[in-house]
């Protein structure tokens, strides 16, 4: 079976053609490295110079393609010069050759090469010295360390930094695509949390104003009609003043106005006369204290969105909301009579149970939201755990 060798690259080419044109050029004038005559050269003559000269540029060829076969195919060649008068291109070309066996090859023979130059050019060094016992004849070693251990050296050195560079452009590669990717959490995060503001704030006021403006539809009677007018223009205006302070948080306090302050658990007594006002029949049983922040802001809004879905979705009755401060945790409880209706007074989309159960998750609380029977019939409880230990007053919902 034929070994087919890689194709050569462009620059490759030009370099194996330099290198011959300028064997050929030397050859031509008559220029080589050893006089005729010497004890090492075997192979009189100009011609024989051509052989090794050629194969030096054809090992070339593959500097880059195949750097192990090119260099072993150079080494060989070399030896073979050296047996002859020896040309200046076909050292030259070899020293690029062994360059690009450390530099484009292997990582262990990046490795190796280096190691074996060095000590074959301390071996060359040596035993001349030893069998001759003549100064000159350590200049074979140096000889042997310019042509191979020079060029491996250089191109490990050039090999590690073209790898130390590589591994900084990934690195800062990396980077790059974790702060994207961190941007994007961030941009979803904020968008959820708005998402649920806005829709903790408006839906609320949105499904009594549906709700009552329905009953002044419905019912040809001039007094239901104007309570209903006032609970909706009560609605407008709270959903307006809740709108204007989620645009203030939106531009970074660059309104004119001042927003309206973050809802805390002291405002659940409003909250549920505004419930009883939507016709709710409400009761509230809070003990607490000292309560974070962001605790605060999800148990108030998972309280608010309990009562909205109660306005939306319960069966007449009485709706319990019990709020306790229990040792590492504040527990919510909403209960609303279940069952009984067929249709929802006001549509809804379902998102309030999302949001609900996303503002627990953050603060590392539970949720659950099911029907329940008790001694009062069924029941639709939510029931909601946020722990207040280790919750900063730097963190938001």
């Amino acid at each position: 079976m034929a070994v087919r060798l890689p194709r050569p690259r462009r620059f490759d080419v030009w370099v194996a053609l330099a290198g011959l044109f300028g064997g050929l050029l030397m050859w031509g004038i008559g220029l080589g490295t050893r006089p005729a005559g010497e004890p090492i050269v075997l192979f009189e003559g100009r011609w024989p110079i051509l052989l090794p000269l050629f194969a030096a540029a054809g090992c070339e060829l593959l500097r880059r393609a195949a750097p192990r076969t090119a260099v072993l195919g150079g080494t060989a060649a070399l030896i073979t010069d050296t047996l002859t008068q020896g040309s200046i291109a076909t050292l030259l070309m070899y020293t690029d050759l062994m360059y690009a066996a450390v530099l484009y090859g292997t990582p262990a023979a990046a490795r190796r090469l280096p190691w074996i130059t060095g000590l074959t050019s301390i071996a060359a060094s040596l035993v001349p010295y030893a069998v001759w016992r003549v100064p000159e004849a350590l200049l074979i070693g140096v000889a042997v360390g310019v042509v191979s251990f020079a060029p491996a050296s250089t191109g490990l050195i050039v090999r590690n930094h073209r790898d130390a560079a590589e591994a900084a452009q990934l690195r800062a590669e990396q980077t790059a695509l974790l702060a994207e990717m961190d941007r994007t959490q961030a941009v979803t995060a904020e968008r959820a949390r708005m998402a649920r503001e806005l829709h903790d704030m408006v839906a609320n006021h949105l499904s009594a104003i549906a709700i009552h403006s329905t009953a002044a539809l419905s019912l040809d009677d001039e007094r239901t009609s104007r309570d209903a007018l006032t609970v909706i223009r009560e609605n407008s205006v709270q959903g307006l003043s809740e709108m204007r302070r989620l645009i203030g948080i939106l531009r970074d306090g660059s309104d004119d106005r001042e927003p309206a302050a973050t809802p805390t658990l002291d405002s659940l007594g409003t909250l549920v006369e505004g419930a009883r006002a939507n016709g709710l029949d409400v009761t509230l049983d809070a003990t607490y204290d000292s309560v974070p922040a962001p605790v605060e802001l999800a148990a108030y809004r998972i309280v608010q969105e309990s009562l909205t879905n109660a306005l939306k979705h319960a069966a007449p009755g009485r709706v319990t909301v019990l709020l306790r401060r229990l040792d590492g945790g504040l527990d919510i409880r909403v209960a609303s009579p279940y069952g009984g209706r067929d249709t929802p007074r006001a549509p809804g989309s379902g998102a309030g149970l999302v949001g609900m159960r996303e503002r627990a998750a953050l603060l590392d609380g539970t949720f659950e939201a099911a029907p329940e029977s008790g001694p009062d019939g069924r029941l639709w409880v939510v029931r909601a755990s946020l722990p207040v230990t280790d919750i900063t007053q730097g963190e938001t919902q």
